[in-house]
């Protein structure tokens, strides 16, 4: 387990962490998002011991987190950090052996790697060559070079196509089957709902939102209901509750503030001409990261 205990991190008088805290199992993908400054990339680094927390402590299976624990952990930073001058093979001995792995074992892995990346023939190119894309393979390979214990993914997505997307999802999957413990963050909140069971929402170095995602979505109250006919906008916006409507090509969304406005939506509804969808829907993880994002920077 991922133990990080109300860590408190200043720059000078920036106080960039706030008695922040969470716990992560082994087998869990975990959601830590934020809007940018929100303090995830400090997090990041105390987790990895790059950084120090003014107060506070980070354990990984009981134990703090040294140059004896380190080995154990992956980090796919969202800033690309390959040294580009250097060849594929080249830069994998070297974040290998930073891992404390001898050569024949990198190299196994290595060729493992790149064959299941698609991406062989690159083995002894030069790195800046490379596209974003297969640059963003690379990236991925030292991350998972040493069967990472804790693998930190800090948008791991950027610059992939769908394909290579599905691709790293399947890689991501296997290790959470086999028990590692994952970090996940992204701007993408569609990819948060698909990994993510729990997440915290970070805003100023606090938590704003903390808990399984399947609750959230339960304590935030308000729903979406979708309808497909022919309605009329005005007078669905005079009921009591329903917060916007907003049409698309051939559907209708309405924002409603709680379960008590859906009987009072149906009844009119259900007089409208050629109703073929009536549907009740959670909002979306994008929806409420923006209210709760949006009303924390307002208060």
């Amino acid at each position: 387990m991922l133990k990080v205990e109300n860590i408190t991190k200043y720059y000078g008088s920036l106080k960039a962490v706030d008695n922040f805290s969470f716990t992560v199992k082994e087998g869990e993908i975990f959601g830590l998002l934020g809007a940018n400054g929100a303090g995830k990339t400090t997090t990041f680094r105390i987790i990895m011991g790059l950084l120090e927390a003014q107060s506070g402590k980070v354990s990984l299976f009981g134990k703090a987190i040294d140059y004896g624990v380190t080995d154990t952990i992956g980090f796919m930073t969202e800033e690309r950090s390959l040294l580009t001058k250097l060849t594929v093979k080249e830069q994998m001995l070297f974040y290998g052996k930073l891992k404390g792995m001898d050569k024949e074992t990198i190299l196994m892995k290595l060729d493992y790697w790149l064959d299941r990346l698609n991406i062989s023939e690159y083995k002894n190119r030069i790195i800046k060559e490379l596209s974003k894309g297969n640059q963003q393979k690379i990236q991925l390979i030292t991350a998972l070079i040493n069967d990472p214990k804790l693998l930190i993914l800090d948008e791991p997505f950027a610059g992939l196509d769908p394909l290579n997307v599905e691709l790293f999802k399947e890689i991501i999957m296997e290790f959470k089957n086999k028990g590692s413990i994952i970090i996940f963050s992204t701007h993408r909140m569609d990819h948060v709902e698909y990994f993510c069971e729990k997440l915290v929402i970070m805003v100023a170095g606090q938590a704003v939102i903390d808990g399984y995602l399947t609750d959230i979505k339960k304590n935030y109250r308000r729903k979406n209901i979708i309808v497909k006919g022919d309605i009329n906008k005005e007078t669905l916006l005079k009921i009591n509750g329903v917060l916007d409507v907003t049409s698309y090509v051939d559907e209708v969304e309405i924002k409603i503030k709680d379960d008590s406005v859906i009987d009072e939506v149906f009844k009119y509804i259900s007089k409208c001409k050629n109703i073929t969808k009536f549907s009740v829907e959670e909002p979306s993880l994008n929806e409420i990261f923006i209210a709760k994002v949006g009303e924390s920077y307002e208060e």
